[in-house]
């Protein structure tokens, strides 16, 4: 029944983030923070599919997991990879939605809470989407901080990293999108006590 729901959630999860990035978020340039955030810039820069870059730029990460932390590894492995295919399978999904366009700052808001909620939901069943999620997760188990507090700071810096290589506009709406990504993952994870 756990791997059931584990699989149910990576599935869930995956399909919000998904859809926060490619309704809400590319629409308007807009970033994420960590790894995604990472695969937002390349994919806006050079046009390189999010989900595939996601799972490159996470390789690093994954070899840290595998040496020192073996269960995180296997717990995340399949939200990457899930969350990465689902995130390029739905990509039609942007251009198709434009004719709804929306307020960049609400598109912002909105991304930003799909995105986290979907993130929540993998952490609430002990998986994520991996990159920076993972790293976050590490730090937490260390430092006991929340772990979206800690997605927030890592976030942070890739959104000022991108509104460099971008826009301020882009950097404006991206700093909105982190700050309700971080606040919708603490509240999906603190009521299972995931601190």
């Amino acid at each position: 029944m756990y791997i059931i729901k584990k699989g149910l959630s990576i599935i869930l999860g995956s399909f919000f983030v998904a859809i926060g990035v490619n309704v809400f978020i590319t629409p308007y340039q807009i970033l994420d923070g960590g790894v995604i955030g990472l695969a937002l810039i390349l994919h806006y820069i050079y046009h390189w599919q999010i989900g595939l870059m996601l799972i490159l730029l996470s390789i690093p990460i994954f070899m840290i997991a595998w040496y020192k932390y073996r269960s995180y590894f296997f717990n995340s492995l399949h939200g990457l990879l899930i969350s990465s295919f689902i995130i390029d399978l739905l990509k039609p999904l942007e251009t198709s939605l434009r004719m709804f366009q929306i307020d960049g700052v609400v598109s912002a808001i909105l991304g930003g809470f799909f995105v986290g909620l979907g993130i929540g939901i993998m952490l609430r069943h002990d998986t994520s989407t991996g990159g920076t999620d993972l790293l976050a997760q590490f730090i937490s188990d260390k430092t006991k901080v929340n772990v979206g507090i800690i997605i927030f700071f890592i976030d942070s810096a890739v959104v000022l990293l991108g509104g460099i290589f971008l826009s301020t506009s882009t950097l404006l709406l991206s700093i909105i999108t982190i700050l309700v990504v971080g606040f919708t993952t603490s509240v999906v994870t603190i009521k299972k006590g995931i601190t």
